[in-house]
């Protein structure tokens, strides 16, 4: 069986509805963060990781919008609104994201942008990461693919 990711809140291809939207830096929306699953996983994965990044962001590094890491290996799902609502698991630990914060940021892309691409992944993990909830984006993306078994990814977009 393959790793796959999906999602009832998201269709891969197409654009973010606003209900998943940033609010803030001029964007409207309400910023929930998305329903996910996944299945498929090795039989080794001791934990996952969720990702939410943007390549097409004007910086360096590209623009982190959700980190989660720990998810506990028996959970395949997240629900809509899990990072806002607080129905994570209680192991699972959200990074300090570009927007400075922890939890998921929507989409905004700066205003007469092309628009830009959000890469949602579900990353299998060979153990629990040793993280601390301030740590960044940029810090966690090394940590988790030193420890990845897998990783199932879809793309979404949104311009304004």
């Amino acid at each position: 069986m393959d790793f796959t990711l999906s999602s009832t809140s998201l269709t891969p291809g197409q654009s973010v509805p606003k209900h998943f939207i940033f609010n803030g830096f001029g964007c409207q929306g309400d910023n929930i963060s998305p329903a996910l699953s996944w299945e498929g996983a090795p039989v080794e994965t001791k934990s996952f990781a969720v990702t939410v990044f943007d390549p097409d962001a004007p910086t360096d590094h590209g623009w982190w919008h959700w980190a989660v890491v720990n998810i506990p290996s028996h959970v395949n799902s997240l629900e809509e609104g899990a990072s806002n609502n607080r129905t994570l698991p209680k192991e699972a630990i959200e990074v300090i994201t570009d927007f400075n914060k922890t939890g998921y940021g929507g989409p905004c892309p700066p205003k007469g942008d092309k628009p830009h691409r959000y890469i949602f992944t579900v990353h299998a993990l060979r153990k629990e990461l040793d993280v601390r909830p301030n740590t960044n984006g940029v810090s966690i993306e090394k940590k988790i693919e030193a420890n990845s078994l897998a990783r199932a990814s879809f793309t979404v977009q949104y311009g304004r």
